[in-house]
């Protein structure tokens, strides 16, 4: 499509975004709500990449997992977002786009194993690629994995969808007051400890020049608007 303002981008989204109105679990319209967004994407010519967190079943840094062993419970959150994957997955194809599943934690009888170049065959021959079970190892967040699946592919953006519109000073829903940001510095969000990345994720897109775009994911229309160069959420470079 003329006037793409990204071809290949990563989309990384938060396992909360899969509960919906639930909470928690995976909620079937809040599934369909985000495949169609990246329907979307691909009918306007992008290549689409995604990374989903687990949070919505098991989150290793949760209150419920203290006392468990840090790796043990990183695992588990691995494993959560392979659920996720698998769920997308399923209503992608339902709605047509073809797409495939790449686990950093191999196991055959779900999802291809995770190998860089496959990936990017993928996504040339118009694929969703959906990479689960972060980066493989523990100690290390799916928004590192994001960052990194990102720079591996060389996507050109990673596009965060979230349930508010962009990074704001502090927590919209609970101070009316907020200051949303339109643009900040990698440095600007580690200096003021935003929390929209956590530090290693947001080191490695500086290190390597890799823009952020925050934005909601709840609005159905703001992908077209992103990828068609609409001035949407908050752009972190």
């Amino acid at each position: 499509m003329a006037g793409l303002r990204f071809k290949r981008i990563l989309l990384k989204l938060s396992g909360e975004m899969l509960a919906g109105d639930l909470g928690f679990g995976i909620d079937a319209g809040a599934v369909d709500h985000l495949a169609r967004q990246i329907e979307t994407a691909k009918t306007m010519g992008a290549e689409v990449a995604v990374v989903i967190g687990g949070g919505n079943i098991f989150r290793g840094l949760s209150d419920e997992a203290s006392g468990m062993e840090r790796a043990s419970a990183d695992y588990m959150g691995m494993l959560a977002t392979v659920l996720n994957a698998l769920a997308l997955q399923n209503r992608l194809e339902h709605l047509g786009v073809h797409t495939r599943v790449q686990s950093a934690i191999e196991m055959m009888e779900l999802a291809e194993p995770y190998i860089r170049r496959k990936a990017m065959r993928h996504l040339e021959k118009g694929r969703v690629v959906i990479f689960a079970a972060g980066t493989g190892n523990p100690y290390f967040s799916t928004d590192t994995a994001a960052a990194l699946r990102a720079m591996e592919v060389h996507a050109e953006v990673i596009l965060k969808g979230t349930k508010v519109d962009g990074i704001y000073d502090k927590d919209p829903v609970k101070h009316p007051d907020a200051l949303k940001y339109e643009e900040l510095s990698y440095f600007q969000v580690l200096e003021k400890e935003l929390g929209v990345m956590d530090a290693t994720a947001i080191t490695l897109c500086m290190d390597n020049k890799l823009p952020v775009i925050v934005f909601s994911a709840e609005d159905e229309k703001n992908i077209r608007r992103l990828l068609s160069g609409e001035p949407i959420g908050t752009l972190v470079h």
